[in-house]
């Protein structure tokens, strides 16, 4: 059984997240060769704050 997280910065809609564990389902049965209700997508919302690139924190990069 497949788990897939995904974590990003908070702001996707409720549809956006639905259409990415669609299109991430697909490919997963489609390349790993599972069944979808076998595929776990795990969405996680990351603050800014909370995310650090190069380290910076992003929040003070994105303002």
């Amino acid at each position: 059984m497949p788990i897939v997280r995904i974590e990003m910065w908070p702001g996707r809609t409720h549809a956006q997240k639905a259409e990415l564990a669609r299109v991430i389902t697909e490919a997963v049965v489609t390349i790993a060769h599972t069944k979808p209700e076998s595929t776990i997508v795990v969405f996680q919302e990351v603050a800014q704050e909370d995310w650090a690139v190069g380290g910076v924190l992003s929040a003070d990069v994105h303002r």
